[in-house]
């Protein structure tokens, strides 16, 4: 059984057990979250689509830990002009694990 799931506009295949990095949600670690926003539950074959959630499935998960992403340099020039500018970013990320699928 597995299900897709949409967080933080992005959206992940998750079964239970599996771990995954989300973008940063605000519950902390040790504490469950549970994730409405339900795509798609395949059960055994069974594929439910929802238009656009899947009506009364929830993805129950703990958090954790949060932690922060790998640094991204950006790094921005113009040529000729004595113009640059470097900066870096790091995303804030929480990582899950996943309890069950009720769908």
């Amino acid at each position: 059984m597995y299900a897709i799931l949409e967080t933080g506009s992005k959206q992940y295949r998750v079964a239970a057990g599996d771990k995954v990095e989300v973008e940063r949600l605000d519950v902390e670690a040790g504490n469950p979250v549970t994730f409405d926003r339900v795509l798609l539950v395949s059960n055994d074959g069974k594929v439910t689509v929802g238009a656009p959630t899947v009506a009364n499935a929830r993805v129950v998960a703990d958090v954790l830990e949060h932690k922060r992403g790998e640094k991204l340099t950006i790094y921005k020039m113009k040529r000729r002009k004595g113009y640059h500018k470097k900066q870096g970013h790091r995303q804030e990320r929480t990582v899950v694990q996943i309890k069950e699928i009720n769908a």
